[in-house]
């Protein structure tokens, strides 16, 4: 393949599928599913006619709700190939949420499984559209969703009101090839055919436009850095709702060639089970799941010798973790990577022959075919090596913009196509990266920047501090206040002015926290990330700050 590749996702498969036909594709250890490449392309584009013949055109907007069953690959594919826009929901999401992503992002369908976790999605739904029930499915008219036409159940039978999927693909068989290849041919692969919603670490949720040409240069350049080739196979724990499974996950491996081998719901112990059963050679992961497959009591009696490589990702991994994955677990290759969604989403990685110290000390640089560079926050001019900017990436990894939302997407993506990723960061003479911190993170106390990562550095060298997150609260007289969350060891005691005594003469007055609090865990996303905003709020009305905002 060329350096830049210009396949649409369904021509990719079409492609590749030439290429290793009786090559796995797709293995679900529990179900006792397998589907070469020959036979996962032939189904994707049996629900694509599908998808046709219940009326979804090229540019509608579909939705997706479901942890990773095997539905979710087929449609990612199937969507693709008719070039509709494939809308993935957060599995964590309640009713509120649902109803602003199906509102927002204009879904004309929804596809969805029984529920999750404590969520029970099918209710959710009548919650959010209590009309569905009253009408034959396909003829939904929602007063709060006008667009909304049809919702598709993921498993056996089908909800009042909704299509069953296994029926919907059987609606398509009459479709004759001729007439997919027709909708296929008239697609680019410069047209938008994947939109998530942003995490929303910083407040609401954007709509993230992803194009072919996006997913599948990231996708086929995270597998490069892998050393990816047809004989490797890929476990995925991580959701594919996130771009951790349907990018570095899934388009990896397809543009590789690879075999996929998903776990439906993370559980270390089915992680462990589907790398000794299908001989994985690679795993992906964000460090708290490797913990847990660490931690797993079975741990020893698993023979993972068949790992070679994979991706940790999502926060910074510990070195000690980082020394376990490589000797007990084998993965000796294991890389670590960096990026948003924005970029699709990979920016930089590790490769697999870097050192240790480079794996947990950096996020390593650049991915092939891709532009970066540190700028200065106040001038935006160009920073020479060890200084600290905002990072900064241009190339084809650059989402289409915000869905609905001019006005953020010319704030995320500068005139000259540069998208400004909000992240702190210093690279070295090598082009290696770290982050040291978020802009949107940053604390102005009185007039000095201060920045969180280097005060939650220092406390962790207390012996009794587990994990600590620090953020800006509003305050009438320097107009922020520096405040902690601290999570303690187990058994530890440590008091407000402790945690100040142990700062003091070690850290500039003005960054030693004027509040400490202790807390048994963070406000998370589903795909991991800490919710600062979130932290800041509850601080805000427990201590009463709400006048200084």
């Amino acid at each position: 393949m060329s350096q830049q590749i210009d396949f649409t996702v369904g021509a990719l498969l079409d492609h590749i599928a030439g290429r290793f036909p009786d090559h796995e594709a797709l293995v679900y250890v529990e179900r006792g599913l397998r589907y070469s490449y020959r036979e996962f392309n032939e189904r994707c584009r049996q629900v694509a006619k599908g998808l046709l013949r219940l009326g979804v055109k090229k540019g509608d907007h579909v939705s997706i709700w479901a942890y990773n069953v095997p539905e979710w690959v087929l449609l990612q594919f199937a969507t693709a190939k008719i070039g509709a826009v494939l809308v993935t929901v957060n599995t964590s999401y309640k009713s509120a949420e649902l109803e602003y992503v199906l509102k927002q992002s204009d879904s004309s369908t929804l596809f969805l499984v029984q529920g999750f976790k404590d969520t029970d999605y099918v209710e959710t739904v009548a919650e959010v559209v209590p009309e569905l029930a009253q009408g034959s499915p396909g003829e939904l008219a929602s007063a709060k969703l006008p667009f909304l036409k049809n919702v598709v159940f993921l498993g056996e039978g089908a909800p009042a009101g909704m299509f069953n999927f296994d029926r919907m693909v059987e609606m398509g068989q009459d479709l004759s090839d001729a007439e997919l290849s027709a909708v296929e041919s008239g697609l680019s692969a410069h047209e938008v055919i994947n939109m998530q919603y942003t995490s929303g670490t910083t407040g609401f949720p954007k709509g993230v436009m992803l194009t072919h040409f996006n997913v599948v240069n990231n996708g086929f350049n995270i597998g490069e850095c892998m050393r990816f080739t047809e004989r490797d196979r890929l476990c995925i724990p991580v959701p594919f709702f996130h771009c951790f499974g349907c990018v570095l996950g899934v388009m990896a491996c397809v543009t590789h060639g690879a075999t996929m081998v998903p776990v439906e719901i993370f559980d270390p112990l089915k992680v462990l089970q589907a790398i000794e059963k299908e001989r994985c050679t690679a795993v992906h992961g964000v460090p708290t799941m490797f913990i847990a497959e660490l931690e797993h009591p079975g741990f020893g009696s698993f023979d993972l010798t068949s790992l070679r490589t994979g991706i940790m990702a999502g926060s910074n991994c510990p070195i000690e973790v980082m020394r376990r994955v490589i000797r007990d677990m084998h993965a000796s290759e294991i890389t670590i990577a960096y990026g948003q969604t924005e970029s699709s989403p990979v920016i930089t990685q590790t490769r697999t022959d870097d050192p240790l110290e480079l794996k947990v000390s950096t996020v390593g640089k650049v991915l092939p075919n891709v532009e970066l560079k540190i700028v200065d926050i106040e001038t935006g001019a160009e920073l020479p090596p060890g200084k600290q900017g905002e990072l900064c990436t241009r190339g084809y990894l650059v989402m289409k913009g915000y869905y609905k939302m001019p006005e953020e997407s010319a704030k995320a993506i500068d005139p000259e196509g540069w998208l400004h990723t909000g992240d702190l960061a210093v690279m070295d003479e090598n082009g290696y990266c770290k982050i040291t911190g978020r802009i949107k993170n940053m604390i102005i106390r009185g007039g000095e920047n201060i920045y969180p990562r280097e005060i939650e550095e220092f406390l962790y060298t207390h012996p009794d501090i587990s994990d600590i997150q620090v953020y800006g609260v509003p305050d009438r007289k320097y107009g922020e206040q520096v405040m902690a969350a601290i999570v303690l060891k187990g058994g530890c005691v440590l008091t407000e002015e402790q945690v100040q005594d142990f700062c003091r003469g070690k850290i500039a007055n003005y960054k030693i926290p004027r509040y400490v609090r202790f807390v048994d865990c963070y406000p998370m996303t589903a795909s991991g990330k800490i919710q600062k905003f979130k932290l800041r709020e509850m601080a805000i009305r427990e201590l009463q700050l709400e006048g200084a905002v």
